[in-house]
């Protein structure tokens, strides 16, 4: 499957659910989610039923498109916490939330997902004080994650870090503004992400 390029929000809509993909709009009243909360499309305000098959596959496009993977990369995470012993849900949701691209994001680095990955890719973020451009890199319990020295005066930074400390970051991220930098405390537990993500959807769809 090729890259999306199109419209965010028509994501958020077809999922019928805020997604947080556009940053700041997200949380003003521009949201799409907002005005047009129902499906994309000359039939987007039809109601209709969604059988199991559908109800799991949206689940999974949901996941996929919050954390902005492709479905092959998503079927990988899916065999690895498949593998892993313990809950292959709660394991999927972890593996998700340890890459770097998510960390940065949680820690308030980048106002989106998208946005906190470009910082990766661009050279701005360092881990354990080396320069590590790799989105999908899994970050362990204790890793410290900083912004790089020569992309600390961005403006865009500085920006969404204010918007993320006005609204609160996540307990298991402890991020010092003064320094622009953040230790990754521990992966989430299950209680700890949102309870509107179904992810036991996700097990069985894989799992036929």
């Amino acid at each position: 499957m090729a890259k999306y390029i199109g419209p965010k929000c028509r994501q958020c809509r077809r999922e019928g659910d805020k997604l947080f993909l556009k940053g700041d709009k997200c949380f003003s009243s521009k949201c799409a989610m907002e005005n047009r909360p129902f499906p994309p499309g000359q039939h987007g305000q039809k109601r209709t039923r969604l059988s199991d098959y559908a109800g799991q596959l949206r689940e999974k496009q949901k996941l996929r498109r919050v954390y902005g993977i492709l479905e092959k990369q998503f079927r990988g995470y899916y065999k690895e916490a498949d593998r892993i012993k313990g809950s292959t849900g709660e394991n999927l949701l972890q593996l998700l939330e340890s890459r770097l691209d998510n960390v940065v994001f949680r820690m308030g680095f980048g106002a989106s997902r998208s946005e906190a990955r470009q910082l990766v890719r661009h050279n701005a973020i360092t881990v354990n004080g080396k320069k590590l451009n790799i989105p999908s890199a899994q970050i362990a319990a204790g890793d410290v994650i900083a912004i790089a020295e020569k992309s600390k005066a961005q403006l865009r930074i500085k920006g969404a870090m204010d918007a993320s400390q006005s609204r609160g970051v996540v307990d298991w991220v402890d991020v010092d503004t003064t320094k622009l930098q953040g230790t990754y405390k521990n992966v989430p537990e299950r209680s700890d992400l949102p309870s509107d993500i179904k992810e036991n959807l996700v097990v069985e769809l894989y799992s036929k």
